[in-house]
């Protein structure tokens, strides 16, 4: 109907109740969002849109499915970021491009890392650059900067500077090195700036929330417990991802001759609507709420694991993947990230990209497990009955992910199934 608010079907309440809230700034009229058919690309290319893009290009190898939004201002367009031929056509007559793409996690094959996260990168640079493009928007990852130590309540600016001699794993090696190269490209005629979350959640999300409740579900998940932070009390931050696709649009604002934000790399969080307003909660308590929430074995009833006999198992797992060809969930850099303390300072990008939650952390947290137990649980339980009831935390990745690797690197585009039911777009 005229005059109606735009919106996206597949919203969730708070989600329509943020997009309601406030009369925020227009975006470039043309638009383009690689990646746009994951979990952050894809809620990204709906706000562009609800926010008053004429046409949003969603460009990503793996192809929309059914639940995606066909709204006339979205052109899905599937494509490979490593193709440069593909990425050159995606960025003709293109205003700003939100760079998403990216082999995401510890699971994908070591070869696909900087093919698709620096050379990916590269092609966009050059297809800016080539096409006059004025501005580019880098998603990147706080793990660009994690050396195994604490981050507790660092500011970009206190964190370790690009590059580094050592990386966790050979996805903040690539995601830096592209990064980097988004970041040194910015000149007078290609405006550019990286902005990352930190542990992303929300609903549709297909990698953090499945992997761990289905190992959850399984009961195969316990607490990692390591002294150093409190036995299972260890200190994070979160991203909705709506508050992550915000600072992502705010961040194009801040892109203009002069700005503080030029070349720079920045953190958004959920920031002071944690549980804590210093703006952070407890990893282990916040999951455990969602697993109680779905019905499931609470985590601090059961015993936990302890961190060296945690780091036993990963290298073990390690020898067993490697044999076996496959990615299996727990590893070294998992324990690692998932036993210490890592949150990090939004103030930087308070003051340079204006950037502000716009749902709180406590109501998007408790929503996202209403909505995975509405449309996740069901569907994983009927999968776990006819697989015979094999899974667990020491199993492969979530099936969901799994598909998506396996696309990223080179098997058939097909659509991803990823648990989500048919009726996923009337849940408002």
């Amino acid at each position: 109907m005229p005059g109606e608010p735009l919106l996206s079907p597949y919203n969730s309440p708070l989600q329509n109740q943020a997009a309601l809230a406030r009369v925020y700034e227009t975006p470039p009229k043309v638009c383009l969002v690689t990646g746009g058919t994951g979990f952050v690309g894809q809620r990204l290319v709906e706000m562009l849109v609800e926010r008053g893009a004429t046409r949003v290009i969603s460009f990503d190898i793996v192809p929309p499915n059914k639940k995606f939004w066909r709204h006339p201002a979205i052109e899905y367009v599937t494509g490979d970021i490593a193709d440069p031929d593909a990425v050159d056509r995606a960025c003709e007559g293109v205003d700003c491009v939100w760079h998403i793409a990216a082999a995401v996690g510890p699971f994908h094959p070591q070869e696909l890392y900087m093919k698709i996260n620096y050379h990916g990168t590269l092609n966009v640079i050059n297809a800016c650059k080539k096409h006059g493009v004025g501005k580019l928007i880098m998603s990147s990852s706080p793990s660009t900067r994690l050396t195994g130590a604490d981050v507790d309540g660092l500011r970009e600016d206190q964190l370790p500077k690009l590059p580094m001699k050592r990386y966790l794993q050979a996805y903040a090696a690539s995601k830096a090195a592209g990064e980097k190269a988004a970041c040194d490209a910015c000149c007078p005629e290609l405006l550019t700036v990286a902005v990352a979350p930190h542990q992303v959640y929300g609903p549709r999300d297909n990698l953090f929330m499945p992997n761990m409740l289905e190992a959850a579900a399984t009961g195969k998940l316990h607490v990692f417990s390591k002294k150093s932070t409190g036995y299972g009390m260890n200190r994070v931050c979160y991203t909705h991802v709506d508050n992550y696709a915000h600072g992502l649009i705010l961040a194009e604002k801040a892109l203009f001759p002069g700005s503080n934000a030029l070349g720079k790399f920045y953190i958004v969080t959920d920031g002071d609507t944690h549980t804590h307003k210093e703006g952070y909660a407890y990893f282990w308590v916040e999951l455990d709420k969602i697993i109680v929430q779905m019905g499931l074995t609470p985590l601090f009833s059961k015993f936990k694991y302890p961190y060296w006999f945690l780091m036993i198992i990963a290298y073990i797992c390690n020898v067993i993947g490697f044999i076996l060809g496959m990615k299996l969930k727990l590893n070294p850099f998992n324990i690692i990230v998932l036993t210490m303390h890592r949150w990090f300072s939004i103030d930087n990008a308070v003051r340079d990209l204006k950037f502000y939650p716009i749902i709180d952390f406590g109501e998007g947290w408790h929503e996202t497990g209403e909505w995975f137990a509405t449309n996740w649980l069901p569907k994983f339980r009927a999968s776990r009955r006819q697989k015979g009831g094999k899974g667990g935390m020491f199993s492969s990745i979530a099936t969901q992910s799994q598909r998506k690797i396996d696309i990223q690197g080179g098997d058939e585009a097909t659509e991803v199934d990823d648990y989500f039911v048919e009726e996923s777009a009337k849940t408002k």
